[in-house]
């Protein structure tokens, strides 16, 4: 057997049991429904080996963690629904590519279909594109079942039960949607969270052109109905309406506004540009001191030290940075992570990267969609990916 540096062997080949062969035979394409699980569960197993550096029970000094059996996964796929084993790692952070691969195809075919949809384009077109595109004839009411059939699947995600979430995190970005012939701004609301067990999960999303408070406070209360528990901190941006409705409907949960935002917001108050990187950078300062005491002081002689040059500054600063030291209450090897609400920032990027192609959207529920199905897909992504935070004697 001879080991090659990604660690694939000269005996790393499908096996193919003959009796599927001769099921394809007598069902043709009918029996392709087993034969990809086979193929699949195959691929996935070569894939944990060449993870692991190490075959079922082989002890060798290349090993880098350990198998942890199997756990079923249904698959809606265009030859039906497959249940296939995914090969777990104890140690965590491994999810077979053979797998993402086969799931995010499809899921990207049901979101061109969803997309081209949300754009406005007739049924009868997109099913004239995605056969150029798919090599094959797509009905009109091929592209309406699907589209039907994505919003049951996100509208299942959107309201499944949640339950205790540790780190409560929360953002907001907006979208251009039509209605009644004009073009208006609807705002997307975000919810993610840490889970006690240290991974992270999107929790909710919602599209509302109503005002700010009344959908911000919605929001949360269905956050509550669906069974959001446990909350220790809630870190978020500065948002007035979220302000609000986070005090009526999470009251008595701290709340650690974002330091990434404190630092954007005080450039406002720089009377003079040549200023600006020395106050960010003192402002850096107090936000990394070792524990609220250090950071209080540092506060004190940043608030006398531009009081002359810059009042308007001090006042904010002494009002405002505060609200960001929330966090030295909690444990230290978490501290970095709950200072900000960059981990909603980088899903609002995302979001953004496919939104821009579609531009304007032709209602709420046409933006809801496209929106869910991206966070859907992130939200799998991080419970099959790496532990967020180490949860362990904090």
């Amino acid at each position: 057997m001879i080991y090659t540096t990604d660690f694939t062997t000269t005996e790393d080949k499908l096996h193919i049991p003959i009796e599927y062969l001769e099921q394809m035979t007598e069902q043709g394409l009918d029996g392709l429904t087993e034969l990809i699980r086979v193929v699949v569960n195959q691929a996935m197993q070569i894939e944990r080996e060449n993870h692991l550096q190490a075959r079922p029970y082989e002890r060798n000094e290349h090993r880098q963690g350990h198998a942890n059996g199997y756990k079923p996964k249904t698959v809606k796929t265009r030859v039906g629904e497959i249940t296939f084993e995914i090969p777990q790692v104890r140690e965590g952070g491994f999810y077979p590519a053979a797998l993402e691969k086969g799931i995010r195809s499809e899921r990207a075919f049901l979101m061109a279909l969803a997309e081209m949809y949300v754009q406005g384009v007739s049924t009868r077109k997109v099913a004239a594109i995605t056969e150029q595109l798919c090599g094959t004839q797509v009905s009109a009411s091929q592209v309406s079942r699907a589209t039907q059939a994505l919003d049951k699947e996100l509208e299942a995600w959107r309201n499944r039960p949640l339950g205790e979430i540790v780190y409560l995190y929360l953002d907001a970005r907006y979208e251009k949607v039509r209605e009644a012939g004009n073009v208006r701004d609807a705002a997307i609301l975000m919810a993610s969270g840490v889970k006690k067990d240290g991974k992270r999960t999107v929790l909710g999303i919602s599209v509302s052109l109503s005002e700010a408070e009344t959908h911000w406070r919605s929001f949360l209360e269905g956050l509550l109905k669906r069974g959001l528990e446990g909350v220790q901190l809630i870190i978020s941006d500065d948002h007035s309406g979220l302000k609000a409705a986070r005090k009526a409907v999470l009251s008595g949960i701290p709340w650690q506004r974002c330091q990434f935002h404190l630092q954007q917001n005080a450039q406002s108050y720089v009377p003079k540009l040549s200023l600006r990187t020395e106050v960010a950078e003192d402002i850096r300062t107090i936000f990394d001191a070792q524990d609220r005491d250090s950071a209080e002081s540092q506060l004190k002689d940043a608030v006398k030290k531009y009081a002359r040059i810059a009042p308007k500054l001090a006042d904010w600063m002494e009002v405002n940075l505060p609200e960001g030291f929330s966090v030295f209450a909690f444990p230290r090897i978490h501290q970095k992570r709950l200072r900000t609400s960059n981990t909603l920032e980088r899903l609002s990027q995302e979001i953004k990267r496919r939104t821009r192609v579609v531009r304007v959207f032709p209602n709420e529920g046409s933006c809801l969609r496209l929106v869910s199905a991206i966070l859907m897909e992130f939200s799998e992504d991080w419970e099959y990916g790496r532990i967020y935070l180490n949860m362990e004697n904090s």
